[in-house]
This record gives C-alpha cells, sequence and structure tokens, in this order.
C-alpha cells in the first residue's frame, strides 16, 4: 500500500473519527457512530481505497 493521505486530510480524517466513535460510546448519534472507524483507520494507515480507486493523493511528494 502506497501513502496517498498526507496533511490536512489526515488531521481530518483522525478527529472526525474520533468524534464520530466518541459520540457512539456515548450514545448521542447510536450505532452509526461507529462508521467512525473508518476515516480513523484511514487516517491512520495514510491509505485510503477510495482515494486510490479515484486515482486523488493528497500527501506531498517529500512527505
Amino acid at each position: 500500500m502506497k501513502s496517498n493521505v498526507g496533511g490536512i486530510d489526515k488531521i481530518a480524517r483522525i478527529v472526525i473519527g474520533a468524534v464520530l466513535i466518541l459520540l457512539a460510546l456515548t450514545g448521542t448519534i447510536g450505532v452509526w457512530g461507529w462508521i467512525g472507524v473508518v476515516p480513523l483507520a484511514t487516517g491512520l494507515f495514510n491509505f485510503c481505497p477510495a482515494w486510490k480507486l479515484l486515482g486523488i493523493n493528497t500527501r506531498k511528494p517529500n512527505e
């Protein structure tokens, strides 16, 4: 897997994923909040399969 997530994209994925999971844990938004695992994982692994399929790369060449 070649890294294709970088910079602000990575930070946004981690924050949004963590917030969704936290909201699911507190019961605020129900089980749908567990979908936050996806952006959290893609942010932590620096790889997004959807970006790969669409040919998008937010990672700078020197990262």
